[in-house]
């Protein structure tokens, strides 16, 4: 199974046009959002090409390939022109026969995990930095930010296939494996 995990798109339509572009090139089954998805948020700077009502119509007619949970930015407001799911808080994914959680970040995280069995993934975005660390058994990625990167990381995603998880470099289209597990 191949899953492309993003996060924090910020109303950006350049990047969720590059981010596409990539799903396009790398055809993954699901694409998961994981969250904030059209508003910048009071804290961030408007991101480079920031047109939320185009990031809407780039997302509505992937909504069957999409899985998608709430963003600390995402409201009410945000469902009602997306035509998928966004207010979940989390979601669980099973593919390879590995436990995924998704999660934004901002109340699930490696500080304050969900209960998940040792071997679990919990993927999540937020702090738009990417990382890849094991706390107490659960394996946590962060695939970092599609278009307001902090701290030098690139605009990324994470992509999924084969118990790889492999960081996304959405400008240069060079990976860096995160994570190997056996499957």
């Amino acid at each position: 199974m191949k899953i492309l995990f993003a996060s924090d798109i910020h109303g950006s339509a350049l990047w969720c046009e590059k981010l596409l572009e990539f799903c396009e090139r790398e055809k993954p089954e699901k694409l998961c959002l994981l969250g904030d998805i059209l508003y910048h948020g009071p804290r961030n700077d408007l991101p480079e090409g920031h047109a939320p009502k185009e990031v809407i119509k780039l997302l509505n007619p992937l909504k069957n390939d999409i899985i998608c949970v709430r963003g600390n930015c995402d409201t009410e407001v945000d469902q009602m022109v997306l035509e998928f799911p966004v207010l979940a808080d989390y979601a669980l994914l099973y593919a390879d026969g590995l436990e995924i959680f998704l999660t934004h970040g901002h109340i699930f995280n490696p500080q304050n995990l969900p209960p998940l069995p040792n071997g679990a993934v919990m993927l999540n975005g937020h702090t738009h930095i990417p990382k890849a660390e094991t706390v107490g058994g659960i394996y946590c990625l962060n695939c970092g930010s599609t278009a307001l990167p902090k701290e030098n990381s690139p605009h990324s995603c994470i992509l999924y296939e084969n118990g790889e998880f492999a960081l996304a470099d959405l400008q240069t289209g060079e990976y860096s494996t995160l994570l190997t597990l056996r499957i």
